[in-house]
């Protein structure tokens, strides 16, 4: 544990009705007992842990500077295993600020970011794969990402890691015993048994491998590009998607020159809905920019949503979008069904994509759109069964190098190398996933993870 005692803000800069300043170390109750004055003194040694008191802050002349109550942890049983308060204020920041700094003048220091669960994760409580999950459902923007990323807190993936760690050092077990009993002639018996290991530890790295499909859609959401030509309907489209009016609508053809981006869950996926300019001729250089980069977005989303004023007849724009969407994801809507007009072009069936037909006045095909979604990206199925999902980029790199190194093992045993040999690329495996749980990773990287934490945390 650190000598030093630690002392910051939790709560979020602004006004609110509690703000929460947080001291962790071993001198946490010494240096409280110089500015917090309870209403029922009691010393320390008769303190219970996970308690509450109440009584104010004073500063060094006696001045009451805010009323408060201050939970209690001590050591071990505390969110970083230390002797910890939560000093509970009212909320604002100039009253938070000003118990800090009469917390540092007497004797905490200001801890930098993410220090607290560092020091959770250095003190044991928590592997490096939790201490990482605690910024996850801090940055979490729907309710199925949070559940992700609780289960990674209370240990989903590192249970996966850890299991696939003990297939591992079994495997080493049966190489030491090649290695030290040589006499016995073992060692074609353990290359059998070392690849079946292999290829059990492959299809667990494989699975957790391609479960990050879904964590980048719960972490970044599906990226949805509307396009169509001006006027065909994709700002009122996007109004209606966010019941508000939040893109300009207008009779007037290419009101929309930049992109619009917002965010919406559907079945707690956020989609990252894009706005985009008309594409048609463009009239001005504006307007060609607009253009130019609505077509960059519909290249780069993972669905395009491409919509056709059913009113009127195809035009050179509209055999455009279709060439563009023929090969992608993508939803084709048919504006404007409240005009009662039911013809559907042949050269839009062609293109064999979803068909809606909408109307952006009434609302009629809207849950259609989001069932259309929920299918492509089969939504239903992620996290559905509380299956483990990788959701950071670091923990997949780390899968997929654990992944080479298993085929590379597999390449040394096939040509017949000594076994010192496939015992130290076995080792490497077990060095990456370590570095997944911490288990095995530098303090570069460990200080390089938590200076991504906010204050406080």
């Amino acid at each position: 544990m650190s000598d030093n005692t630690i002392a910051a803000i939790s709560t979020a800069p602004g006004v609110g009705g509690i703000g929460i300043i947080r001291i962790s170390g071993k001198d946490t109750f010494d240096i409280l007992d110089k500015f917090f004055k309870p209403k029922k003194p009691q010393k320390i040694e008769d303190i219970k842990g996970y308690s509450i008191k109440y009584g104010n802050i004073v500063d060094k002349k006696g001045n009451i500077i805010d009323e408060v109550l201050v939970s209690y942890f001590k050591e071990p049983k505390s969110y970083t295993t230390e002797n910890m308060c939560e000093i509970n204020s009212h909320g604002g920041i100039v009253i938070m600020n000003k118990i800090l700094e009469i917390a540092l003048e007497n004797g905490a220091i200001l801890a930098e970011p993410g220090e607290f669960t560092k020091r959770a994760f250095l003190n044991g409580r928590i592997d490096l794969a939790q201490a990482e999950a605690v910024i996850d459902i801090i940055n979490s923007k729907t309710e199925k990402e949070a559940d992700v990323s609780i289960s990674q807190l209370e240990g989903g993936l590192s249970k996966s890691i850890s299991d696939i760690r003990k297939d591992i050092l079994s495997i080493m077990a049966d190489i030491e015993a090649s290695i030290d009993y040589p006499e016995y002639d073992i060692e074609e018996t353990s290359n059998k048994k070392i690849m079946m290991f292999l290829d059990k530890i492959d299809n667990k790295l494989k699975k957790l491998e391609d479960s990050f499909y879904s964590g980048k859609i719960l972490r970044e959401g599906i990226s949805t590009a509307i396009i169509g030509r001006p006027n065909a309907g994709k700002s009122s489209l996007l109004n209606l998607i966010l019941n508000e009016e939040r893109a300009i609508v207008t009779d007037i053809e290419g009101t929309t020159r930049d992109t619009i981006e917002e965010y919406i869950s559907i079945k707690g996926i956020p989609l990252k809905i894009i706005d985009t300019a008309g594409i048609r001729n463009a009239r001005d250089e504006v307007e060609k920019i607009g253009v130019k980069k609505s077509l960059e977005i519909a290249e780069k989303s993972d669905i395009i949503i491409a919509i056709f004023d059913i009113s009127r007849e195809l035009n050179k724009e509209d055999l455009e979008i279709l060439n563009l969407v023929k090969n992608k994801n993508s939803i084709i809507i048919l504006n404007k069904i409240d005009l009662n007009i039911d013809l559907i072009s042949e050269k839009i069936k062609e293109i064999n994509r979803p068909i809606i037909r909408f109307s952006t006045k009434t609302g009629e095909g809207l849950e259609n759109l989001y069932s259309e979604i929920e299918i492509i990206f089969k939504l239903n199925e992620i996290a559905s069964n509380g299956e483990i999902i990788v959701r950071n980029n670091r923990h997949k790199f780390l899968i997929k190098k654990a992944r080479k190194n298993v085929i590379e093992c597999k390449k040394t045993i096939k040509s017949n190398m000594p076994i010192d040999i496939i015992s130290t690329s076995i080792r490497e495996i077990l060095e990456d996933l370590g570095e997944i749980t911490g288990e095995s990773v530098t303090e570069d990287i460990i200080n390089e993870i938590f200076s991504k934490f906010c204050l406080g945390k």
